[in-house]
């Protein structure tokens, strides 16, 4: 039995490692290359009217219309699951793994991300559909929409396949086992007891639907990405020379890794690119077909309203979130330690507050991991109903909570492993319906141009 398990170990993280080192870091970034170019720099010229929007509909008294979700409500369900554990762990890895440099790649693998993930939400709104009084869509949707017959409804399968096992169970494991991992370090408690807490805050949540799911991820984010960013300003205002040194050494050793002294070793510009560019994309979800589900039940006039909201979750996540983490690790001169994952962001804050370092980041993972819990539960709620009917949600949704519980104190490598390999795998679908529908994505955007 254990020759099996790790020969399906090795397995897993062959496939996971070429897709992600190499397949999807190049598809990802060809893509949003090509939709930048399309939609002549979107991101740069509607930048300022989606910060605008991005506000227009915010609310604490949960404003969902009639006919769907606010715009503001249906951002903070996809920040609720771009913004996680990957957050803090994630820059820390590529940091790492690629030196400093690795966050310039990150920007740009971001820049070019927020033109996919607008013509992910383009799409999601063009194509959705409403069932039970609320919009839903995603990319099943558009990918049946875009290819008619047989090919269309297996790429829709395959998808939906891969994202439940992907998001809702062994991604939520992963989730889970982070909180469990950080309140043992901090505060003793058995990481069962998190689980068991986390599990039933999270099934009161699934159980109210949609809207329940909104307008709890509408007062959370922004509360959760305010308490990690003045955290992480704090610790930056403390030591200004050590910030323009990060900045000097993202920018220098994008293009030189060894040009600056106390170089992570062995770094190229190739690894700097490979991991800044893959852990960036894996964070913010550009183009994995994730976050569309969330931005299709938005109540908008014109599905590119919601494209540009879409643009700014990409621009939260990369340019704010995980910035603030790189500058933090690298002001503090943490990357010498050796450490690297979430470890490494630990040591970083204990540098800058001493044990209380141990518990900001253990609330700040409770906040990024439980809301990544609650947005993917959706994510594979909606992909549930396409493929099993209403009633299945109701096992599906059962399913999750043990599986959250069951991660809270089980770190075991391979789940994580095909966490990342479902990850790339339903990525593929989703990107060949992207290329094929970018004709109405383009016939969209010059529409909504004009009306506006």
């Amino acid at each position: 039995m254990d020759a099996f398990m790790n020969f399906l170990t090795e397995i897993v993280e062959m496939i996971s490692s070429f897709l992600w080192d190499y397949a999807l870091m190049y598809l990802l970034v060809a893509t949003g290359i090509y939709f930048t170019v399309r939609l002549g720099f979107i991101q740069l010229r509607k930048f300022g009217a989606g910060f605008k929007a991005m506000f227009g509909g915010f609310s604490l008294h949960g404003k969902s219309g009639e006919d769907g979700l606010s715009s503001f409500q249906a951002l903070t369900t996809a920040v609720a699951a771009q913004v996680g554990t990957g957050n803090i762990a994630g820059a820390a890895t590529a940091i790492a793994s690629g030196g400093p440099g690795a966050i310039f790649w990150m920007w740009l693998s971001a820049f070019f991300g927020m033109a996919t993930i607008y013509a992910e939400a383009v799409l999601a709104q063009h194509t959705r559909r409403k069932e039970n009084g609320s919009f839903v869509g995603g990319p099943v949707y558009y990918i049946k929409a875009i290819f008619k017959g047989k090919f269309g409804k297996f790429l829709a399968g395959f998808f939906s396949i891969a994202l439940i096992l992907a998001l809702g169970f062994m991604g939520n494991m992963v989730q889970s086992n982070s909180i469990g991992d950080s309140f043992k370090n901090a505060f003793g408690i058995p990481p069962l007891v998190m689980g068991i807490l986390v599990a039933a805050a999270a099934g009161f949540i699934f159980l109210g639907g949609i809207r329940r799911i909104a307008r709890f991820t509408e007062k959370i984010v922004p509360i959760m990405a305010l308490f990690y960013i003045i955290g992480c300003i704090v610790i930056l205002v403390m030591n200004p020379a050590g910030v323009a040194k990060a900045f000097h050494d993202i920018f220098v050793m994008a293009f030189a890794p060894q040009a600056v002294a106390g170089g992570v070793a062995g770094v190229t510009v190739q690894k700097a690119m490979r991991f800044g560019i893959a852990r960036g994309l894996f964070s913010n979800e550009a183009g994995m077909g994730s976050t569309p589900h969330a931005h299709a039940t938005a109540a908008v006039k014109h599905p590119g309203d919601q494209g540009l909201i879409a643009m700014m979750g990409v621009f939260v996540d990369t340019f704010v979130i995980l910035t603030l983490t790189a500058l933090v690790i690298l002001s503090t001169g943490s990357l010498e330690s050796g450490l690297t994952g979430s470890g490494l962001a630990q040591f970083a804050f204990n540098s800058a507050f001493g044990s209380f370092g141990d518990a900001f980041i253990a609330i700040c993972m409770l906040f990024f991991a439980f809301t990544t819990i609650i947005g993917w539960y959706f994510f594979g709620e909606v992909n549930v109903k396409y493929l099993f009917g209403q009633k299945a949600t109701k096992v599906y949704a059962l399913l999750v909570i043990l599986f959250v519980i069951a991660g809270s104190c089980l770190k075991v490598t391979l789940v994580w492993d095909m966490s990342d390999m479902f990850n790339g795998l339903m990525v593929l679908p989703n990107l060949v319906a992207l290329i094929a529908g970018s004709g109405i994505v383009v016939r969209l955007t010059r529409e909504y141009t004009k009306k506006i």
